[in-house]
């Protein structure tokens, strides 16, 4: 069982884009953690998604996790730029995902705590480096399996989050990581073929 579970800006966005924040705080069961990276992302995307501009009040992510010893802000540097491929121009970009890619490989505190990202890049990285992983998708089958929402109520969801997602890239770049091929891949209609509900992950 994880003692943390680091959730990224992407899975922060997507709940928020449904207003349905509540269901990822009561499914992490007070294991939810963030970097002071992903606490700025949030707080900056809350400018498109309002519901994440109470995040940081409510505390169920915890104080913001700061990486701030020479060595660690040096390693943190090298996997944003030399593996999510950041650049110099844009210091921030893909430094919540170095963040918790470090903390959870690196730090004795934090290590065997479980990530959770859309970002497909991030994703690969992440368990190809033995890092527990999760997606949205993931999250949404542990809260079919413990009740909290049928499987065609998170269907609904999890599409929804999907045209959130789509509706904004028509007027420009979402400001979150939402991959299209989630909903088509893995979430089918309760009862049609290829459906998953039964592959459930562990719980947090």
């Amino acid at each position: 069982m994880a003692e943390a579970v680091f959730p990224d800006n992407t899975v922060l966005c997507n709940f928020a884009a449904v207003n349905r924040l509540d269901l990822l705080r009561d499914w992490l069961r007070g294991r939810g953690r963030w970097t002071d990276a992903v606490a700025l992302e949030a707080s900056r995307s809350a400018a498109h998604l309002p519901a994440l501009g109470s995040l940081a009040a409510e505390g169920w992510l915890g104080d913001p996790v700061k990486i701030d010893d020479d060595f660690g802000v040096r390693q943190v540097e090298h996997l944003r730029t030399a593996v999510f491929g950041g650049t110099s121009g844009e210091p921030l970009k893909h430094l919540g995902e170095a963040q918790s890619c470090y903390l959870i490989k690196e730090v004795a505190d934090w290590r065997g705590s479980w990530w959770i990202t859309d970002d497909a890049d991030a994703l690969e990285y992440a368990r190809a480096s033995g890092i527990t992983t999760r997606e949205t998708i993931d999250v949404m089958r542990g809260i079919v399996a413990d009740g909290d929402l049928t499987a065609r109520e998170a269907f609904d969801l999890m599409n929804a989050m999907e045209k959130a997602g789509l509706v904004e890239s028509e007027r420009r770049s979402p400001p979150w990581g939402w991959p299209r091929r989630h909903t088509h891949r893995a979430w089918q209609r309760p009862g049609t073929p290829g459906h998953r509900s039964s592959q459930l992950p562990e719980r947090p």
